[in-house]
């Protein structure tokens, strides 16, 4: 059986090409503004054709036949236009407005392509952005192309990804026979969002799924490093850890991206006060920056934290700055590196970054977490060609499950 075949637009580092890859689904092109997104996926994707213009600069039509596919013969077309560019004003000329362009060439794409199935990605704030407007004009405007589109809010956590992080993903197909993927692990977060499309666990449900992977499970084997200190190219420990550490390890011969980087004193000074699971409420007052002194102790919860070792990671940011949010290790007193972070967002380690250190956490921040993207993946795959058995690349949700 072929594989199945998707394009990825607006991909950045390619945390979606990846999750779709284990599943063995073969991305065919990708697209994304970012000089060093480029140049990631040369190193870890580099059969896929990359193309880093403005996706408005770009002819579908000529990708199209560029890659020698006919209209409906592509699998899966996946993508998530920043949100930014959404306009709500004028509603009747929504798709016209320049300001939403980019919404309006992911539906150009899907028009030229004709794919079996869609999957749109994006933040949770989109159900609400102009009280629903702009989620129910996707809708919409799939609807006219003939696809039945279904949105729900999926917590990463559910997949076996070690973070507390929530995402919307929009699955359309013909006839509606593309489902939300099924919870696999464990996790009973409070969801703050409306409209009653969040797919959230009880506690009851716990029987029945495996537990959550925890921070202690992503990060626990890796070596101890000093902040400031760490190299670019490090062996492993002989320890393995967890079941999660070891899949993460597979294919890999050493650990890379694992420096952090260095601390101001007075950071390091703060730092001492916070437990694991603490925050900038457990610095002494005199030690807090001016702008922390004068915030209500029910602000910025989470500013200058320090990671729960067995609780999740909360979203990991675009950058390892304490002042934005939790950034310490549960247990040295540094903020995390790039493989950490990665680890949290669910690449394997051997998947490379490309860029300086500052563009590696950006790249691995708004990326969309591996596994929750492979569980989609194995989803499409279900409903397009049935459940596969023994399929090459295609078993490692399976296999993660099972762990």
């Amino acid at each position: 059986m072929a594989a199945l075949t998707s394009l990825d637009l607006f991909a950045g580092a390619g945390g979606i090409t990846e999750g779709f890859r284990l599943a063995g689904v073969e991305c065919l092109w990708a697209n994304d503004l970012m000089p060093e997104a480029r140049e990631t996926f040369a190193i870890n994707h580099p059969s896929v054709a990359f193309d880093d213009h403005p996706i408005e600069d770009i002819d579908e039509k000529a990708v199209r036949r560029g890659l020698g596919l006919a209209k409906g013969e592509l699998d899966c077309l996946v993508g998530g236009p920043p949100c930014q560019g959404f306009s709500i004003n004028a509603p009747g000329r929504f798709i016209e407005d320049p300001r939403n362009l980019l919404f309006k060439r992911f539906i150009d794409f899907v028009a030229e392509f004709e794919p079996k199935a869609v999957m749109f990605e994006n933040v949770p704030g989109l159900l609400s952005l102009g009280k629903g407007f702009v989620l129910d004009r996707l809708i919409a405007e799939l609807g006219e192309l003939g696809y039945d589109a279904v949105p729900r809010i999926l917590l990463a956590a559910n997949y076996g990804v070690p973070q507390e992080r929530w995402r919307l993903i929009v699955l359309a197909s013909r006839n509606g026979e593309v489902e939300h993927p099924k919870p696999t692990h464990h996790w009973a977060a409070r969801a703050n969002f409306s409209g009653g499309r969040v797919l959230a666990l009880r506690t009851a449900d716990s029987d029945e799924l495996l537990p959550r992977v925890s921070v202690r499970d992503a990060l626990g084997d890796l070596p101890p490093i000093p902040s400031g200190g760490g190299t670019e190219v490090q062996a492993y420990p002989r320890r393995q850890g967890s079941a999660y550490a070891r899949w993460a390890r597979e294919g890999s011969k050493d650990v890379v991206h694992h420096v952090a980087p260095g601390l101001s004193p007075i950071n390091i000074e703060r730092l001492k006060h916070i437990p694991p699971g603490g925050s900038w409420r457990d610095i002494p007052f005199e030690l807090l920056p001016a702008g922390m002194q004068r915030a209500r102790r029910s602000d910025h919860t989470k500013r200058y934290g320090r990671l729960e070792p067995e609780g999740l990671a909360s979203t990991v940011m675009t950058k390892m700055d304490p002042h934005w949010g939790p950034a310490f290790h549960y247990e040295q007193d540094r903020v995390l590196s790039v493989r950490e972070a990665a680890r949290l967002q669910s690449f394997p380690d051997h998947y490379r970054f490309a860029g300086s250190r500052v563009s590696q956490y950006v790249q691995v921040g708004n990326a969309v977490p591996v596994l929750l993207a492979n569980a989609v993946a194995h989803e499409i795959k279900r409903a397009l060609h049935g459940r596969l058995k023994g399929r090459a690349n295609g078993t490692l949700t399976a296999r993660v499950v099972r762990i």
